[in-house]
């Protein structure tokens, strides 16, 4: 279950980036004329060395590295806040004699305290997601890059231009 979110998560991720995949596809000539048949044996082999080589399979469906940041306790709240408050500004409130009051002020100022606390908490969620996303995705093309690399080496050595 975990793999196939993983799965999914990844795939997404590398939506953000239009062009990621696109760029990376190489261009093969055969040089020394080699036929289609001797093109096709020589890539197919060199796809299995530089898929040992670089330990990335192109042809595997993308999966993400690490998990994605686990979701906080839910912190803060209008109204938590609120009520929080209440509590607090009708102790005050008693002590000074107007309890009504007291829970009036706290409930408000409670209420702004509360949803302060939960929006500060979504802005971190989000940018640890934000972050966790630019890995993943930045950890693909690294390795897509070695297995390109990998790949190029192999079929240069097979007398291929690779551009």
């Amino acid at each position: 279950m975990i793999r196939l979110k993983g799965i999914f998560v990844a795939a997404g991720l590398l939506g953000l980036l239009p062009g990621v995949l696109p760029a990376q596809e190489l261009m093969i000539y055969p040089a020394k004329g080699q036929s289609a048949q001797q093109q096709e044996k020589d890539k197919f082999e060199c796809y299995g060395f530089a898929k040992g080589q670089s330990g990335f399979d192109p042809m595997a469906p993308p999966t993400t590295t690490t998990r994605a940041p686990q979701k906080e306790a839910r912190q803060g709240g209008v109204a938590r806040g609120a009520v929080g408050g209440a509590l607090g500004g009708a102790l005050v409130g008693a002590v000074t004699g107007n309890t009504k009051k007291g829970a009036k002020i706290g409930a408000v100022g409670g209420g702004l305290i509360g949803g302060a606390r939960r929006s500060e908490q979504k802005r971190r969620e989000e940018h640890n997601r934000q972050q966790w996303e630019q890995r993943e995705v930045q950890t693909y093309s690294q390795n897509r890059n070695n297995y390109n690399r990998a790949y190029a080496a192999c079929l240069e050595g097979r007398g291929y231009t690779v551009r």
